[in-house]
C-alpha cells in the first residue's frame, strides 16, 4: 500500500480512538476510562458509562461514519463537491418520513423497532429520486448550482410539510421538535441496536461500488466502455446512501454538513481513488461527529446544545467556501 494511504489510516485510526476516550472521559462529572473494565473502583462511574457514555458515543460514531461515507459516494457519483445528504434535500426528505411515523403513530407489526427507520430511509430514497429527476428536467448535465438549487427547493417544500404536522401535532410535539434538532442524548443502546444493522448493509452496498465509483469520475460513456453497469450501480449508490441518512436521521435527527466536510477535506490530501476515500472518510466522519457531540454537552453545561448546532458552525463556512472555490474555477 502506498505510504501516504497508510499514513492517512493511521492517523484516522487514531484519531476516532482519541476522540472515543475523550468522549467517554469527559462529561459533568470526568471519569477515567479504565473504570469501563473495573466496576469495583467506582460501581456508579461504571454504570454512567455503559448507560450513558458509551452508548452515545457509538451513536454518534456510527452516524458520523454513516453521514459520511454516504456524502462521498454522492459526490463521486454526481462527480459534484457540494453533494451530501444535507444539501441535497435527502436528510428533510429522511425527516419527513420519520416525524411522519411518529405524528400518525405508524408500527408496522412485521418490523416493530424498526419501522421509524424504515420510513425514514424510504423518505430519503424517494427524495434523492426526486431531487435528481427534476434537476435532469432542468438541466440534463446536472450542473453544480442547479443541484443545490433544487436541493433547495425540495429542503423548503419538506420542511413546510414539517412545520405543518408539527402545528397539528398534541403530545408528540416534543418528540417531534427533539428529531428535527439533532441529537444523540438520551438515545441509549436500544438506538444503536436499531441504526448498527442499517449501517451495515448501507457501507457494504456502498463499498462494493468503489471501483464502478472510480469508473464514473470519468463519465458515465466511459464507465460503460470499461464494463460498469452504470443504471444498475447509480440505484445501488443511491440505496446504500439513502438507507445510511435515513438510519442516521431515525436515530438522530437532521445533522447536517458531516457528508460534505469529512469526504472533501480527505478527497483533498488523499485523492479520488473510493477504495481509500470511503473507509478514510467513514473513519473521520466518526470522530468529527463524537468531538462535536462532546462539545455540544460541555460548551456551555449544564445546558446541552443540539449536534447539528455545531455540525453547522462547522460545515456552512466549508460549504461557503467549496461553492467560492468552484465558482471561481469555473469562471476562470
Amino acid at each position: 500500500m502506498n505510504k501516504k494511504y497508510t499514513f492517512a489510516y493511521l492517523v484516522s485510526i487514531v484519531l476516532l480512538l482519541l476522540s472515543v476516550w475523550l468522549g467517554v472521559s469527559i462529561g459533568s462529572v470526568n471519569i477515567p476510562i479504565a473504570t469501563l473494565w473495573d466496576k469495583a473502583t467506582d460501581p456508579v462511574a461504571h454504570s454512567i458509562l455503559w448507560k450513558i457514555r458509551m452508548p452515545r458515543v457509538i451513536l454518534a460514531a456510527i452516524i458520523g461514519a454513516s453521514l459520511a461515507i454516504a456524502g462521498a459516494a454522492f459526490q463521486g457519483l454526481l462527480k459534484n463537491p457540494l453533494a451530501d445528504p444535507y444539501t441535497l434535500g435527502i436528510s428533510s426528505g429522511a425527516s419527513v418520513g420519520a416525524v411522519m411515523t411518529i405524528f400518525l403513530g405508524i408500527s408496522i407489526p412485521l418490523l416493530g423497532t424498526f419501522t421509524l427507520p424504515v420510513f425514514s430511509m424510504i423518505g430519503a430514497l424517494l427524495t434523492m429520486i426526486a431531487v435528481l429527476s427534476f434537476a435532469r428536467i432542468v438541466d440534463r448535465t446536472l450542473k453544480m448550482e442547479t443541484l443545490i438549487l433544487t436541493g433547495v427547493i425540495f429542503s423548503s417544500f419538506l420542511g413546510s410539510c414539517i412545520s405543518l404536522m408539527v402545528a397539528l401535532t398534541g403530545e408528540e410535539l416534543r418528540e417531534i421538535i427533539g428529531w428535527l434538532l439533532g441529537s444523540v442524548s438520551m438515545r441509549g443502546w436500544p438506538y444503536v441496536k436499531m441504526i448498527l444493522p442499517f449501517a451495515i448493509i448501507g457501507t457494504v452496498i456502498i463499498w462494493l461500488q468503489r471501483r464502478e465509483l472510480n469508473a464514473m469520475i470519468y463519465g458515465e460513456e466511459r464507465a460503460q466502455y470499461l464494463g460498469v453497469n452504470v443504471k444498475r450501480s447509480k440505484f445501488m449508490i443511491l440505496a446504500g446512501g439513502s438507507m445510511l441518512t435515513g438510519a442516521s436521521v431515525a436515530a438522530s435527527g437532521t445533522i447536517g454538513f458531516v457528508g460534505l466536510v469529512i469526504p472533501h477535506m480527505v478527497r483533498s490530501i488523499i485523492g479520488a481513488d473510493h477504495r481509500h476515500l470511503l473507509p478514510i472518510s467513514l473513519l473521520n466522519g466518526a470522530s468529527l461527529l463524537v468531538i462535536c457531540d462532546l462539545v455540544s454537552r460541555t460548551i456551555i453545561a449544564p445546558v446541552e446544545l443540539p449536534i447539528g448546532v455545531i455540525t453547522a458552525f462547522i460545515g456552512a463556512p466549508v460549504f461557503a467556501y467549496i461553492f467560492f472555490k468552484q465558482r471561481r474555477k469555473g469562471g476562470a
